[in-house]
């Protein structure tokens, strides 16, 4: 198209157009903030501008090993200062982060380091022994940086040089350096592979930049703000946390292991106002003894992702002096992408209608084109009912560029233009979304639609119940039925039984939804943590097999 008369020879150019990447919130932070606390770590404490500098070494000390634009350079660590200086010094060089989890095996970070083709590797120490045995599965070995963290557990230096004396090589007067095209890659993520090997998810400048502004404005967060690392940075680049907390000018709290301690001492110690967290997280901090004080009207926000939030947990983590807001995102839109947003009334509801409203997954984030839920067969939009069952699809800026060298994964995905979550939803008539089950947890028994979910929001209730899980087992006159697998706290192993449970859920669902089948386990988690339900089918198929009490 031609342009009009107005806009004759108004091309973009350098006074009025500037690829956005995140990577610039750094600069800025260092010059508005330069001696406000950007990192603590134990004992550690970094400056913005002694952050921006130490960035620019990394970014610098890259270059100079021959790190080029678009090289990948991996980084398997915890939560430590080293990976989130990654977050700017790596894109900073032109070069395209690749954040491992630390959980993996030997076999899948050998996996993500040949299909990514990293020529970096920087490790923490403590994981060296996984480290050394998925290098050893490698044809090409990259360039091994240790990190040499005093807080790590036991394990020993293994590449040609340390962190410490890598960045040394480098030169903090380079400047972190821009896209030229937002478009460029910034990071990419490998999916948790429950089913195969894992896919790897490339993500943009623009969409970082976008997806970090979203998360700044819907967390509000500030100068003031005092934000702890209890959500992994590996995952979803901490839900772009990285670096929205930096964009406001706030302090990075790292975390290296999550326990319960650790975090009721950080949020004495040092104030924190925000921080992240699993459903699993909550459920520790709710049933650990340790607590803080918590002044009134100034709880610690949190926003959790994964299953909604029952009312119990709700209710519990208010008492605990945190404030929940409820998330929905996945790997492929740069970890959340809607939001349970608060309403004008809420604050008023009695617990019970306020947490079935905070179950919901809500309205796409400001920085999002758009959610909805689409029929799964027709792909029309269902009416919004709240009853009608269809797929949940976003489109927007915050949408992945794509999987790395997997072109049919990528059209599927992106199918009729929305990236296609496979979560069944509903849509209410106020625009919310609200999420029933996967596509493949739904249990269908003598023809009826069962949502796990709301068997798992039952069993939650119950005040023994730290975690629970439901899926369909095969019936020969239904089927299928509800199959449900329950962790219960250690004091109550003895004293509750399936027996209670079952009749907790009879006397609270329809008696069809309610499971008949009740397991006692540790539920087996992928490695960040998400409960592997394609684990628990095969247990609910074979129950001779399943390793623990069941109630037929």
């Amino acid at each position: 198209m031609m342009p009009s008369m107005f806009e004759a020879e108004l091309a973009p150019n350098d006074a009025n157009y500037v690829p956005l990447s995140p990577v610039s919130f750094l600069k800025r932070a260092a010059h508005i903030y330069p001696d406000r606390d950007a990192v603590i770590h134990g004992s550690r404490r970094y400056s913005y501008r002694q952050l921006h500098q130490r960035s620019r070494c990394l970014a610098s000390a890259l270059e100079r090993v021959g790190v080029q634009r678009g090289d990948r350079v991996a980084v398997l660590a915890p939560n430590v200062p080293e990976l989130l200086e990654a977050h700017y010094g790596v894109p900073g060089a032109g070069a395209v982060l690749v954040s491992i989890n630390i959980r993996l095996e030997a076999h899948s970070i050998a996996f993500i380091l040949r299909h990514s083709a990293a020529k970096v590797l920087i490790c923490d120490r403590e994981f060296s022994a996984t480290v050394r045995q998925a290098l050893s599965l490698l044809e090409s070995r990259p360039l091994v940086i240790d990190i040499d963290d005093a807080q790590a557990l036991g394990g020993e230096l293994i590449g040609e040089l340390d962190y410490e004396a890598f960045l040394a090589q480098g030169d903090a007067r380079r400047a972190l350096s821009l896209p030229e095209n937002e478009w460029q890659s910034i990071a990419l993520n490998y999916t948790s592979g429950t089913t195969g090997d894992p896919k790897g998810v490339l993500l943009h400048h623009r969409g970082a930049y976008l997806n970090a502004c979203a998360g700044a404005l819907i967390f509000q967060l500030g100068p003031r703000s005092v934000y702890l690392w209890t959500l992994p940075m590996f995952h979803c680049n901490g839900w772009s946390h990285t670096w929205a907390v930096t964009l406001c000018g706030g302090t990075h709290v790292c975390l290296r292991k999550v326990q319960t301690t650790s975090i009721y001492t950080a949020i004495a110690e040092h104030g924190v106002t925000h921080m992240s967290a699993a459903p699993v997280v909550m459920s520790m901090l709710i049933h650990a003894e340790q607590q803080f004080e918590h002044r009134a009207g100034q709880p610690v926000a949190v926003i959790t992702g994964g299953a909604a939030p029952p009312s119990a947990v709700i209710a519990a983590m208010e008492a605990r002096g945190f404030s929940i807001t409820h998330a929905y995102g996945m790997t492929e839109s740069y970890g959340p992408s809607t939001l349970c947003m608060w309403q004008p009334g809420l604050d008023e509801l009695p617990l019970e209608a306020r947490a079935q409203f905070m179950g919901r997954q809500g309205v796409a984030h400001p920085m999002l084109e758009e959610a909805t839920v689409l029929d799964v067969e027709s792909g029309q939009p269902v009416p919004a009912d709240g009853v009608t069952l269809g797929e949940l699809v976003v489109r927007g800026n915050t949408v992945m560029k794509g999987y790395l060298n997997n072109a049919s994964a990528t059209r599927a995905a992106f199918a009729d233009g929305w990236l296609h979550t496979g979560d069944l939803a509903v849509l209410h008539a106020d625009g919310y979304v609200e999420i029933k089950d996967r596509s493949k947890d739904i249990i269908i028994s003598g023809g009826e639609n069962i949502s796990s979910l709301e068997i798992e929001e039952v069993l939650y209730q119950h005040p023994a119940v730290i975690e629970a899980a439901v899926v369909a087992r095969p019936d020969p006159h239904w089927g299928e039925t509800p199959h449900a697998f329950v962790t219960l706290r250690a004091d109550a192993a003895t004293s509750v039984g399936v027996d209670e449970l079952v009749l907790w859920c009879r006397q609270r669902l329809a008696h069809f939804k309610a499971p008949r089948h009740v397991s006692l386990v540790d539920l087996p988690k992928t490695a960040t943590g998400k409960i592997q339900k394609f684990v628990l089918r095969e247990w609910a198929k074979a129950p001779q097999e399943v390793p623990c009490q069941i109630e037929h």
